[in-house]
Parts: structure tokens; C-alpha cells; sequence
């Protein structure tokens, strides 16, 4: 049984988003952040292609540009509400790319994490392309949605999930 576009979405509101295009109003938080991280990453991902990085692995050269030195991959993993798995395998890539060097801590389980000269020079010739992307979403928001869109965001990540 096919149904059409207003049979799908009567009762749900549609919004206009700052480009134009029509947008389902999801009721959960959690699907409509979802969603537009899927589409905003794929706007990253396009900006970056040309480097060879994917948006996660510049993220993490990021990261460990602003970090303090030596971090600990638990800090890490806390600052970009990673899960250790998933940051174990990123970082094991970037190991093998020569990007990072992990070291062990004063507490033999735990290592700290730096980014390798051949590091600091992948993510400063991929910067131009993330500023282009930062850019183009920029440009796509409107100077007040990329401020709310910002904070929001922020201060959605500081809300820890409860034990």
C-alpha cells in the first residue's frame, strides 16, 4: 500500500529550515540530533575528501591540537563523549598512519596519547578544508541559527547520562 506525502506526515509539523528545504519535526531529541549529525557530517566528509580524512579522523587530530599534552586516552574519550572501543579503534588508525604516538602512563594501564610531527602536518594541510566546510554550514544557518546551533550543542554535551 503506497501513501502519499500528506497522508505520511498529516499532524506532524513541518518546519522550514534556514535554506528553505521543508523538514520534518521529529517528537524525539535524541532522532533529530541524530539526524543532523548524519547530515552535517556528510557536508564535512564532502569538504574533506580531498585530503583523505574522514571527519572523525580530523576531529581527533583536532582534539589532540588543542589538548594538553600528553593526554590520557580516558580524557580524551570524556571530552568527545567517545566510547573507548570506538576511540581505540580510531586512534589505532591513526597510529598506524604515523599521525600519533601513544605512550604508557605512570600507571602502566593507561596511555597518553600526542600527535607525531607527520600529525601536525596532516591536520594543518587539512585545515583549509574544514574551514570550508565550517564555512558552507555557516553560510547555510544564518549567523544566529550557527550560534544557537553551537551553544545548543555544547551544553547538549555536557549533559552526562545517568549510572
Amino acid at each position: 500500500m503506497q501513501y502519499s506525502w500528506d497522508e505520511i506526515h498529516a499532524g506532524t509539523p513541518i518546519m522550514k529550515s534556514p535554506t528553505g528545504n521543508p523538514v520534518i519535526a521529529l517528537p524525539c531529541a535524541c532522532a533529530n540530533l541524530r539526524r543532523a549529525a548524519r547530515i552535517v557530517t556528510q557536508l564535512y566528509e564532502q569538504e574533506m575528501r580531498p585530503t583523505g580524512l574522514h571527519s572523525t579522523q580530523f576531529t581527533l587530530l583536532q582534539a589532540l591540537t588543542i589538548a594538553p599534552p600528553n593526554i590520557s586516552q580516558g580524557r580524551l574519550a570524556e571530552v568527545l563523549g567517545m566510547d573507548s572501543t570506538t576511540l581505540t579503534r580510531t586512534l589505532a588508525l591513526l597510529k598506524k598512519m604515523g599521525w600519533i604516538q601513544l605512550n604508557r602512563g605512570e600507571d602502566r594501564r593507561q596511555l597518553r596519547l600526542a600527535l607525531t610531527p607527520e600529525g601536525k602536518r596532516t591536520y594543518r594541510q587539512a585545515l583549509p578544508h574544514w574551514k570550508r566546510a565550517q564555512k558552507r554550514l555557516r553560510k547555510s544557518l544564518g549567523e544566529s541559527h550557527w550560534n544557537a546551533i553551537m551553544e545548543s550543542t555544547t551544553r547538549t554535551a555536557g549533559v552526562a547520562p545517568e549510572s
